[in-house]
């Protein structure tokens, strides 16, 4: 079975291992950023803060069977906020007509602009190359416990919710569109740029140009990245965009990607997570939630069956013990994306007793 929980300080070096398999600018692949990452994880899941600003979430993944870590997510309570703002490039759409030829032009825009509303991000999403394309659809699960948790501590985020795709890069792990646009302004690589901007984004905003920038001036292998993702972002950007997050033209000034928005009342899992008690254990049962307890070992979260019995909810027992929950317990639950659940309705309409339909 797979588990998912806070992230501890022991966890370092696989998070450590996992931040280097790919290039992420919530989880940077620097022992001492995520050391004091987890360090404030730790004290946010504990409600050790009032200001939304300071509080950061890591989620890991276990496999429960091996005992490793193999994946983690994260959600940012607040991206930005006054003094410090969030920094974007907006992309927009003008028009042009000429009389005496008859005919006329669309060219697309970007300009510099910042955000110190401070909407909640997530981010950090990385899962252990062995565990990708399992059964179990693991790289879903790490993402979606996320609104779970966003559900059930609803008063700690923004209205807003923004998730940054990471643009294409390179074999090198460089970035076409800043070597052809962000560079002409600020002379650093790509890399040396993301680097800095951990510390202190003022370059950025002292060094870009303010006016409007038209794209077709820039190189088709440049413009044709703005709002674009890799071939491995593909299937989180499909995901986030069922759950209703859209494009309102907003891309990263390094390597172009979309930012995707959504209002964290209207998306589906949100609004269907609950608090219930935890009854008498029961036979797996064709239908699956996200369920979570917040107890002496902190956050604990796991895929399962469940059944509703009055006002308490039974699952199984081995469940149950992972989680270290028991009866009369208070526990988080969300029900699983309805194509699953009505999948598992449609077996169990045709006599099956126990099935397993984790995508």
């Amino acid at each position: 079975m797979y588990l998912i929980r806070q992230a501890q300080l022991e966890d370092l070096p696989t998070i450590l291992k996992l931040a280097r398999m790919v290039h992420s600018n919530n989880l940077p692949d620097d022992p001492d950023i995520l050391r004091s990452k987890i360090v404030r994880s730790r004290k946010s899941f504990a409600g050790s803060f009032e200001n939304r600003a300071d509080r950061e979430f890591i989620f890991v993944l276990e496999d429960t069977e091996t005992g490793n870590t193999i994946g983690c997510s994260s959600i940012i309570a607040a991206m930005g906020g006054p003094g410090h703002p969030h920094i974007y490039l907006q992309m927009r759409k003008r028009e042009f007509y000429s009389e005496d030829l008859q005919t006329g032009q669309v060219h697309v825009t970007l300009q510099l602009a910042t955000d110190e509303s401070g909407p909640s991000e997530i981010g950090g999403l990385i899962l252990s190359p062995a565990y990708r394309g399992h059964k179990a659809k693991l790289g879903a699960l790490l993402s979606l416990i996320r609104f779970h948790y966003m559900g059930l501590q609803r008063e700690w985020f923004d209205d807003r919710i923004i998730a940054e795709m990471m643009g294409p890069l390179t074999p090198d792990s460089r970035n076409t569109l800043w070597d052809y646009l962000g560079r002409r302004f600020i002379n650093l690589k790509y890399a040396e740029a993301d680097l800095f901007c951990r510390q202190s984004k003022e370059f950025i905003t002292s060094l870009f140009p303010k006016e409007e920038i038209y794209v077709s001036l820039l190189p088709p292998e440049a413009r044709n990245l703005i709002g674009k993702v890799g071939p491995e972002s593909e299937p989180a950007k499909a995901m986030l965009e069922r759950l209703g997050f859209q494009f309102h033209g907003h891309v990263d000034p390094f390597d172009g990607g979309p930012y995707l928005e959504a209002q964290l009342d209207e998306i589906e899992l949100v609004q269907a997570t609950r608090t219930v008690t935890l009854g008498d254990p029961a036979d797996s049962h064709p239908r699956y939630c996200y369920l979570s307890v917040n107890g002496a070992a902190g956050f604990r979260a796991i895929q399962t069956s469940y059944a509703e019995r009055g006002d308490r909810i039974a699952i199984p027992a081995d469940a149950a013990g992972m989680l270290g929950a028991e009866v009369g317990d208070t526990v988080g639950v969300t029900p699983a994306p309805l194509r699953r659940n009505k999948r598992a309705s449609e077996i169990e309409s045709k006599g099956a007793a126990k099935v397993d339909v984790t995508e």
